[in-house]
């Protein structure tokens, strides 16, 4: 099993310092932060939770506003929607406000709504996600080089 560690150092929020990728033995890759955690309330524009608005829409992640990458450049809301959407199978559990919450796709569909699923002390988000073999024809299991960054950006809000 691999293992990536960064770090995140962010001058507004220092509630995520930790980010972790690993590549798990059976094809899964889990992503897990302690940020925030992704909100999982209903979003005011799609009417529905906004974790599965922004692990199913084009460029809905970040602040849901065009004022949150002033200075950045890039793609930013398309990470986890387009991961999503290439991967046979994907779960979320966002730990938020003392629950813990859980939803699941399949090939980028949610196969139900966002359901709290328990009480939690802890806060941040975890992504477990198993690429789409009929798209990668060849998944590789193991990292070979490691790495660490001063800053990155964290995808949650």
């Amino acid at each position: 099993m691999g293992d990536l560690r960064q770090r995140s150092r962010r001058g507004d929020d220092d509630r995520c310092d930790d980010i972790e990728v690993a590549l798990l033995p059976d094809g899964y890759v889990r992503v897990a932060d302690n940020g925030n955690g992704i909100p999982v309330g209903i979003h005011p524009k799609t009417k529905v939770s906004a974790l599965e608005t922004i692990m199913t829409v084009l460029h809905a992640g970040g602040k849901f506003d065009n004022e949150a990458y002033k200075v950045s450049g890039g793609l930013h809301g398309v990470g986890a929607s387009v991961v999503n959407a290439l991967s046979e199978h994907t779960k979320v559990v966002v730990h938020q406000d003392g629950g813990m919450h859980l939803q699941e796709y399949k090939i980028g569909k949610p196969l139900a709504k966002v359901k709290k699923v328990g009480t939690t002390k802890e806060h941040g988000t975890i992504v477990f996600f198993k690429p789409d073999i009929t798209i990668f024809k060849e998944v590789s299991s193991s990292i070979s080089t490691r790495s660490r960054r001063d800053s990155v950006s964290r995808p949650t809000s």
